[in-house]
């Protein structure tokens, strides 16, 4: 899922080498941590959140087949 994120990411961001992603995982559920620069916030938001909505969504269908949840997080 990790590799999933950064592509998608690099791809959104004016500033591809601060996209920095981290995967954690506790219990039954996969934390997906995403990191870029404050400049990027609002590319990969969205407007009313609909590009990190979709971005969630991709995630969630490619983790179907596993039986964990996958959580993406974004922090700048």
């Amino acid at each position: 899922m990790k590799e999933l994120v950064e592509i998608i990411a690099k791809a959104l961001v004016d500033n591809p080498e601060e996209v920095v992603v981290t995967e954690t995982e506790k219990d039954k559920a996969i934390i997906v941590d995403l990191k870029v620069a404050p400049s990027d916030m609002g590319k990969v938001i969205g407007k009313s959140g609909r590009i990190a909505k979709s971005i969630r969504s991709v995630v969630s269908a490619a983790a179907s087949k596993t039986d964990k949840k996958v959580i993406v997080e974004i922090d700048n």
